[in-house]
């Protein structure tokens, strides 16, 4: 799985504008092969601040994402909002639990968090 996290920090008169963009793009990515997850968040200690947490099946479905005519606009409309230039990281990952290979010590806020209905004593 590819993992892609990226943030965008908006002119103060283009907020609303660039938060309706990004959720335009948001949606349009989860209809996209290979897409497990896409969000865009604000983030709470700076509003202008957008955060995006996208989630991919693997490298292919990310570069065909990458390749779509709307995804390059995205960036393009994005970069003209922006106060500064935007960050974007990317993560190859596995699952470890649930179901995902390695369980967490019983007991442990881990545990805790991917079990909820075995609370922590």
């Amino acid at each position: 799985m590819i993992i892609v996290t990226g943030s965008v920090v908006s002119k103060p008169e283009c907020i609303d504008e660039m938060l309706a963009f990004a959720l335009d793009h948001v949606r349009r990515s989860r209809t996209e092969p290979g897409c497990i997850s896409h969000a865009v968040s604000r983030d709470v200690e700076d509003p202008r601040r957008l955060v995006f947490f996208e989630q991919w099946a693997d490298r292919e479905a990310l570069q065909a994402h990458f390749t779509v005519p709307a995804s390059r606009g995205f960036v393009k409309v994005l970069a003209a909002f922006a106060a500064e230039a935007p960050a974007m990281q990317l993560y190859e990952a596995e699952p470890i639990a649930p179901g995902g290979g390695a369980a967490f010590p019983p007991g442990s806020i881990a545990a805790a968090l991917v079990n909820p209905a075995k609370p922590l004593r």
